[in-house]
């Protein structure tokens, strides 16, 4: 398993897409800095390819303005950052297993944590597969 923490909120869907209405360089800037912000957090683990994997997001917002699906949106600027930077071949069918979002409230220090789970850390991510499943089921 290989984990990263992306040291900030990243823009979710409603900021991203009223930056593109209000001017396409803007959205282009919305994009970029998404992406190198990704990318630094993704640091420790650049070049390692990974042929498959399973992403586990956790998302830790300052509050709860924004909508789940809102923020979760901006796993597409991970995926892409983590393309960029060697880790992932494509974010495509072949690659990518599926996904998990978890989403928690830390005023002090907002951020993501992405844990990424290879088809070799079956029994890593089946624990953690549990462990979501019982926090699911806590909230039915």
């Amino acid at each position: 398993m290989l984990k990263i923490t992306i040291p900030a909120t990243l823009p979710g869907l409603n900021e991203y897409v009223k930056a593109n209405r209000a001017n396409a360089y803007k959205g282009s800037r919305v994009s970029r800095d998404a992406h190198y912000i990704c990318r630094l957090g993704a640091l420790p683990i650049r070049g390692k390819m990974l042929p498959k994997c399973m992403p586990v997001f956790r998302w830790y917002e300052p509050n709860r303005r924004r909508d789940k699906d809102n923020i979760a949106m901006a796993k597409k600027f991970i995926l892409d950052s983590l393309q960029e930077m060697n880790v992932l071949e494509n974010d495509g069918w072949e690659q990518i297993m599926g996904f998990i979002d978890e989403f928690y409230i830390d005023k002090m220090n907002p951020r993501v944590e992405v844990r990424i789970y290879e088809p070799t850390d079956a029994d890593e991510f089946f624990k953690e597969l549990r462990r979501w499943t019982m926090l699911l089921w806590k909230h039915v």
